[in-house]
């Protein structure tokens, strides 16, 4: 299939030579999204296109989709509106892909009200883009390339990295939890995990190449499958730490339910595995959490956490929090609350529940008022903004390790990098540091939202 896909390459960069076409990707949706887009943007270079910040000034436009909240719709569709004018004046080919071209009533509704769009690609098929593009410059074609079974996993894909230190590394594909209120299962399929070799092989070169920091992606990762040599994810994760210059590993997300002791003393015995762990909880009533379907009661949730910051030192903990699933009651999103000041997380990604055509919850008829979700949003949110401040006077005086990422967004003046738990601290620009270096950084102050220090 790839050879197949490097022959269209090959004649797609034939007839854009010397044409200096130009590409924007825009990507909506979360890592895995961004890793997808960065394998676009590998084939498209290689097809003879380079890169251009506006969209507007582009020859080639991908809308990579989310379809996980109800506003990326709004957002897609408003976008497509604008490119049609562009289109109107300039031969611009537009092609969508991504989660959301694989629900039936949204691919139905880009075929019959937005029929400019030349090129449309599901979450199986990014691979098939240079023949989808050769189709449409050869034979003005108008491509659907949508399956509804499991794709396979290709391997060998060209890929452009958005940074030259940090890399995502996806190690799986799909999900099998089918959560009540997600939509992912039925996009992205069914759970398919990558070789542990290639995954392997793949950061060994990332390494060669000068990257310093590896996040491992998928769905679910620590349901992760391999051989057996490397049996599962707590397995992968010892031998991406062996890899000499890689200097920082994450992985998101984790589900609690397949949160295995193997995996604890994985982060525990190695340094180099950030010591921030994505745990999503979702909510905090047990009630709540049966009928979303996540496995765990609030008690086994809060006594995993508690077991990891036992055994793993200087740990921290994320998550992720839905506001106003159906049927759930001021009572019961007080757990919620009761949990989030139990564990005092680090960071919190808050999302209001958006119901999603095609699943369990969505078919509920004891939807929560718009009014009430937004004001216990507030209320987690007020929860949460109370503890940035005592949550970063632990840092102070402390000696962290940090990977300068870039000039700071604060102060160009200022280079700005991230701790082993995920805190943005910045620090003056000399002589003695560039960025991709890796530092030792004594914290002096706390500004909240970020922290500063002093280089050693």
């Amino acid at each position: 299939m790839l050879e197949k896909q490097k022959e269209f390459i090959r004649l797609v960069r034939e007839k854009n030579i010397n044409k200096n076409l130009k590409y924007s990707i825009l990507t909506m949706g979360c890592q895995l999204n961004e890793n997808d887009s960065e394998k676009i943007a590998g084939m498209l270079e290689e097809m003879g296109y380079n890169v251009i910040d506006d969209y507007k000034n582009a020859d080639l436009i991908i809308f990579n989709t989310c379809c996980v909240r109800e506003n990326a719709e709004e957002r897609l569709f408003g976008k497509i509106g604008e490119i049609k004018k562009l289109k109107e004046n300039k031969n611009i080919i537009l092609a969508i892909g991504g989660c959301m071209m694989q629900e039936k009533n949204m691919l139905d509704k880009i075929k019959s009200s937005y029929q400019f769009v030349d090129i449309i690609f599901g979450t199986h098929t990014i691979q098939n883009l240079p023949e989808n593009i050769y189709k449409t410059l050869e034979k003005n074609q108008k491509v659907k390339d949508v399956i509804d079974i499991d794709g396979e996993i290709y391997e060998g894909l060209p890929i452009k990295r958005n940074s030259k230190f940090k890399a995502s590394v996806t190690i799986m594909y799909g999900c099998d939890n089918f959560c009540s209120y997600c939509i992912v299962p039925y996009v992205r399929g069914r759970e398919r995990s990558r070789k542990p070799e290639k995954i392997i092989e793949e950061i060994v070169q990332l390494s060669k190449e000068g990257y310093k920091e590896i996040t491992l992606l998928g769905q679910n990762v620590n349901s992760y499958k391999g051989n057996d040599k490397i049996k599962n994810f707590a397995d992968l994760l010892n031998e991406v730490c062996k890899i000499d210059g890689i200097e920082r590993v994450n992985f998101i997300s984790p589900h609690p339910k397949d949160f295995t002791d193997d995996v604890i003393d994985a982060i525990k015995n190695n340094k180099k595995i950030s010591r921030i762990i994505h745990l999503p909880l979702q909510a905090g009533n047990t009630k709540v959490l049966k009928e979303m379907n996540r496995k765990y009661t609030k008690e086994q949730y809060l006594n995993l956490a508690s077991k990891m910051y036992d055994r793993i030192p200087g740990l921290v903990l994320s998550t992720d929090i839905i506001v106003g699933f159906p049927g759930e009651t001021d009572e019961e999103f007080e757990d919620t609350l009761d949990v989030v000041r139990k564990i005092n997380f680090e960071q919190i990604f808050m999302f209001i529940y958006s119901k999603r055509d095609g699943t369990v919850a969505a078919k509920r008829n004891d939807q929560v008022p718009e009014k009430i979700k937004h004001e216990r949003f507030d209320k987690l949110k007020k929860l949460y903004e109370s503890k940035v401040d005592e949550n970063n006077q632990k840092y102070i005086g402390t000696v962290q390790k940090i990977l300068i990422e870039g000039n700071s967004k604060y102060n160009n003046n200022n280079f700005e990098g991230r701790t082993s738990t995920n805190k943005v601290v910045i620090v003056s620009q000399n002589n003695k540091i560039k960025i991709g270096d890796v530092i030792q950084v004594k914290i002096t102050e706390n500004h909240k939202w970020y922290l500063k220090g002093e280089v050693l």
